[in-house]
């Protein structure tokens, strides 16, 4: 598929693309049935949780939404990255719909995690694209573990992170990928306390690339990044994120021996021709992926 297709919706239609309008939180009837909208335009898929009224939490229907969607980003060959961001209400995502958690309990006797096909976001984390959150509120909870699923983040100045699991009884076995994004007092401060920290603290730590003063200002520098991403080399691209990840997981010796395996296909291909000779006849690159 060409990048030059014209903007689409693989899930849900929905009222947010790559120029990221503002007003996000005003939408029509349609809208409010549908909790996750992805749309792709450039190369770029914008993916929205769309639940303002319930502060963007992930609810059974949301949740599986947001499983479809990376299933269907990792398919399709015309995306190179993709945006992970909310409605504007304050708050990027409160994590698990807890008055919906308690409703099942007490209609079903299951817990919701059972409605859920991928409660922990592995086929997210799983995704080989590059990930950006543009984080336009406060996050916490299971919305900080979509954050730390991303690759690159973008904050909102004033508001406020943390994982909240111990104040209502729940868990946090996603939150071992933080270690290796956050000191680790800092880390335990916020898994033992479930305190709500300033972003701007963790900001000072490298958890965020960058901090914006308003919702449109986040999206904007997310879309910024993700067009520059979006008009490099799409294998090189894929292999980079899979080395830093592997490294990440293996340590250094094994994701060095990881990152070479990804980079073989790299080396071999048509896209590393191109880019020298493009270099060398001072043209833009055409990058074809093969």
């Amino acid at each position: 598929m060409s990048l030059n297709t014209p903007a689409r919706d693989i899930v849900a239609r929905g009222n947010l693309g790559p120029s990221f309008p503002s007003g996000m939180s005003q939408r029509n009837e349609a809208d409010m049935m549908n909790p996750i909208d992805v749309k792709i335009e450039d190369g770029i898929a914008t993916v929205s949780i769309n639940r303002p009224e319930r502060k963007n939490a992930l609810s059974v229907a949301a949740t599986n939404g947001l499983a479809d969607a990376w299933e269907k980003i990792e398919a399709d060959d015309s995306v190179r990255v993709a945006i992970l961001t909310s409605a504007d209400c304050g708050v990027f995502s409160a994590g698990m719909d807890l008055k919906e958690a308690a409703q099942i309990a007490r209609d079903e006797g299951v817990d919701i995690l059972s409605k859920m096909r991928d409660p922990f976001h592995e086929t997210m984390r799983a995704c080989k694209k590059p990930i950006i959150a543009a984080m336009t509120g406060s996050l916490m909870a299971g919305g900080m573990m979509l954050t730390l699923n991303c690759d690159l983040r973008v904050g909102l100045m004033g508001t406020k992170v943390g994982i909240t699991e111990v104040k209502i009884g729940r868990g946090s076995p996603w939150a071992a990928p933080a270690l290796s994004m956050l000191p680790q007092p800092i880390l335990m401060e916020i898994v033992l306390t479930g305190d709500l920290m300033p972003i701007e603290r963790l900001h000072d730590y490298g958890f965020t690339n960058y901090l914006e003063e308003t919702p449109d200002a986040v999206r904007a520098r997310a879309y910024e990044l993700a067009r520059r991403i979006a008009s490099a080399a799409p294998l090189s691209v894929i292999a980079a994120k899979g080395g830093v990840r592997a490294t990440m997981d293996l340590g250094c010796a094994g994701g060095l021996e990881e990152g070479r395996r990804l980079h073989e296909v790299v080396y071999a291909s048509n896209d590393a021709v191109e880019g020298p000779k493009a270099f060398a006849e001072k043209r833009a690159p055409v990058w074809t992926g093969t």
